[in-house]
Order: C-alpha cells, then sequence, then structure tokens
C-alpha cells in the first residue's frame, strides 16, 4: 500500500510525496500485472501486455484451467497460484514435447531468532502443502528457491549460520525425495552444502533430484556476488562443477544459480551444453536489482533458443545483530525486500506474468519443449555465431600482455598537440 501527500516545494510547486507501506506491494497491488490490469481499460491493457510480455506463436500466453480445489488450497494455505502455457508450431515429423514445469517462491516461516532447528522444520512444514498442490497438480519438473531450506543470512558475515549447511544427501533432499517419488517429479532443490569429503567445504549448491527419487547430480553457484550486502564470498567460493546440463525423463535442465543471471557467457555456456529449461533460482532485493529482473532472464532464453524459470524468495528477513557491508550506509538488521516475482521465459521472446512481490506462490506452465529447435531454425544464432572469435579474443585477453583491440582516430592525437601548443604560446 502507498499514502501519498502533496507538499509544497521552495520554488511554489506542488510536489507529491510517497510513504510506501513495508508490505513489498507496488501501490497496494501485489504485482506490476495486477496494478496495470486493474488500471487500465481492457483494450490498452492487452497492447501493453504484448509489448511487456510478447507474444508466443502469434498470441498471448493462454491460461491453464485448474480445478477449484487447487485455488481451495492455496486460499487455505495463502500462497498465490497462477498456470500458463507456452505453445509450439505443429511439426509433420515430431510430436509434441509438452512438460509441466513449477516454479515456487516462499518466505521464511519463522523469525530468524528462532532456534536453527525449528526454523528449518517451519520451512518445511510451510512449503509441503504448495509442492503437494504442484503434484498433485501433474507438475514434471520443480524448481525452489536459492537456499530454500535457511533465511538468505550471508549478509551478516556471521558463521554460526553454516549450521544450516547439509551433504547433499541430507535431511532436505530426503525430505524432497519422498515427493519426488510419489509424483513422478524431478525437483532442483538448491541448498547450502557440507562438503563432508573435502574438509566440510561449504557450497552453494542446487541438487537435482530424479523422479524416482534417486539423486541425479548437483551443480555448484558459478559467481559469487561481492556487492551491496551480499557478503556471500565469507562462506563460499566459485563453484567447480563447469556447466553440466542434466538429462531427464521431462528433458534436459540445467541451474543458473543466481549471480550467475548477470554474466552471458554462463548462460551461452549451458546452451552449449544443449539445456532446454534452466532454472535461475535466486534471492535478491527490490533496491538492488528489480529492473534487472524481468530483462536478463528473457534475455537469455532469447539468446540461447532454451525456456528459463526464474525463482526469488519473498518477504524481509530481520537478523538479531545489525551490520554494514562497507558502503556507507549505517547498520541494519536487514537486506531489503527480496520482491518474489517468479517467472517463465520462453525462447520466442514471450514470458508469464509474474508471482507475487510479497507473497508465497506456485507458479505452472505447461512448455512445449519443440519450441527450441524451431527458434534455432529461425533466428540461426548458433549458425551466425562466431565462436572462434570469441575464443581467439578470451584466449588473448587471457594472457597477461594482453592489449585491447582499440584504432584511435590519427586526428585525435594531432588535434591534442595542436591544443597543448595554442596553450603555450
Amino acid at each position: 500500500m502507498e499514502k501519498t501527500q502533496e507538499a509544497e516545494a521552495d520554488n511554489g510547486e506542488v510536489k507529491v510525496e510517497t510513504e510506501a507501506l513495508n508490505d513489498g506491494s507496488l501501490c497496494g497491488y501485489d504485482s506490476l500485472h495486477s496494478l496495470l490490469s486493474a488500471n487500465l481499460k481492457p483494450e490498452l491493457f492487452q497492447e501493453v501486455s504484448r509489448v511487456l510480455l510478447g507474444l508466443n506463436c502469434g498470441r498471448a500466453n493462454d491460461n491453464i484451467a485448474l480445478p477449484e480445489t487447487a485455488y481451495a488450497v492455496s486460499s487455505e494455505c495463502d500462497f498465490d497460484l497462477k498456470a500458463f502455457c507456452f505453445h509450439a508450431d505443429k511439426e509433420l515429423l515430431r510430436e509434441p514435447r509438452i512438460v509441466r514445469v513449477g516454479l515456487i517462491q516462499n518466505s521464511i516461516a519463522l523469525p530468524t531468532t528462532a532456534s536453527f532447528l525449528d526454523q528449518k522444520r517451519a520451512i518445511y512444514e510451510k512449503l509441503k502443502p504448495i509442492i503437494e498442490a504442484a503434484g498433485a497438480l501433474g507438475v514434471n519438473i520443480l524448481c525452489l528457491q536459492e537456499a530454500w531450506m535457511m533465511p538468505f543470512a550471508f549478509c551478516t558475515r556471521e558463521k554460526r549460520w553454516c549450521e544450516f549447511a547439509e551433504p547433499v544427501d541430507g535431511e532436505s533432499t530426503q525430505f524432497l525425495q519422498d515427493f519426488a517419488l510419489k509424483y513422478n517429479m524431478v525437483i532442483i532443490s538448491p541448498i547450502l552444502e557440507r562438503d563432508v569429503n573435502h574438509g566440510e567445504t561449504i557450497w552453494n549448491t542446487a541438487v537435482i533430484i530424479g523422479n524416482h527419487g534417486n539423486i541425479i547430480g548437483k551443480h555448484r553457484k558459478n559467481h559469487i556476488p561481492r556487492v551491496g550486502d551480499f557478503n556471500e564470498s565469507t562462506y563460499y567460493i566459485e563453484g567447480n562443477t563447469g556447466h553440466p546440463v542434466f538429462e531427464t525423463d521431462y528433458g534436459k535442465i540445467a541451474v543458473n544459480i543466481c549471480y550467475g543471471r548477470h554474466h552471458p557467457l554462463n548462460w551461452l555456456a549451458f546452451g552449449l551444453n544443449g539445456a532446454e529449461i534452466v532454472f535461475n533460482p535466486s534471492a535478491t532485493v527490490g533496491e538492488l536489482s528489480e529492473p534487472m529482473w524481468p530483462i536478463e532472464a528473457r534475455n537469455a532464453a532469447i539468446a540461447n533458443s532454451y525456456f528459463v524459470g526464474s525463482i526469488n524468495r519473498v518477504g524481509t528477513e530481520t537478523f538479531p545483530n545489525p551490520f554494514t557491508s562497507g558502503d556507507g550506509k549505517p547498520q541494519h538488521a536487514d537486506f531489503g525486500h527480496f520482491y518474489g516475482s517468479s517467472h517463465f521465459s520462453a525462447p520466442d521472446a514471450s514470458c508469464t506474468p509474474s508471482l507475487s512481490r510479497n507473497r508465497d506462490g506456485l507458479l505452472i506452465t505447461d512448455m512445449d519443449l519443440n519450441l527450441c529447435r524451431q527458434l534455432k531454425d529461425k533466428w540461426g544464432f548458433r549458425m551466425t555465431a562466431r565462436y572462434e572469435l570469441y575464443a581467439e579474443l578470451l584466449a588473448h585477453y587471457l594472457k597477461p600482455d594482453f592489449e585491447p583491440q582499440v584504432i584511435s582516430d590519427p586526428l585525435l592525437h594531432k588535434k591534442s598537440l595542436s591544443i597543448a601548443g595554442t596553450s603555450k604560446s
């Protein structure tokens, strides 16, 4: 919600002062989509949506009709529930490859002052009905948010939060394996990993749980932020698993964890390895990144001809001890507001409306993976790329004696000398 007040400025003009209430909404609306829908005439909203969300196979994304029982569960458990569909053109030689994919965003369940065990168990209880709803609605692949099993405490630099770390086959994985087996569902579980075989090193890791309840593999976060309050390098360093793509019963998937979305080559590498869906489980706050949020994943989907699922946590997490981050700001006890807004992007530049900015949520999307190859054929990005040129430049760039390829205007220096000579005279 917002309150607006008019005040007279020094120059006599009337200015509007906005006092935003701390509920994470946009002027009282839970998303940009709902704000526009409520305030624009239908024909204007349709045109604005075309520009903001794009068209899939020449039309707006279809809503999926879900049973009333699903909305009853979402109302009872207080989570946002949305469902959409990405189509592909009908082909003569291939059958459609339709996969139902889900994203879950959530806030923590207890204050960060509660016991660690209680906090973790409360998150399990909070997510259980949302995961059950995803399974009951036929989701084939489900992805949770970054470090879903704990508060995102990496702003504090306090090492006690490492107690949340667990092995790849630890408690959180075991909790999700039951759902994977029950619902024949692949689950991506981003956790704080403790590598017990290598000195109990901590990693930011996504565990890929197969639809038979098995562990397919893991991927560790490639890029670690050192910006604002994101003091994550205090806890873990850059991952060592490369850019793996996991082949499942439902398609080839990859995980680009959080800050990796700011690195185009990271997206590219998953595409080169054959990914059809890349998930971006994140924890990011409005002041730092919200203008980037609807852009980067969509760009990656377009450039690499795959689908992208973007997940962000929700809410403001307040910690017991205030902290600073060397940026000149006074000490504070929270990151800021995690703005949710989870959504899907498609290789044809279309995307779904997002989930709420301030509520837990489940986003379900049917996608025909045939669209990936159809867009590769249409745009020819792989064919027209000049990888040999990029490889040559990168090889030179990594050498200590690298010099940028800059061609200066020969008159530029003559002009500078002429000006210097005139000033002397």
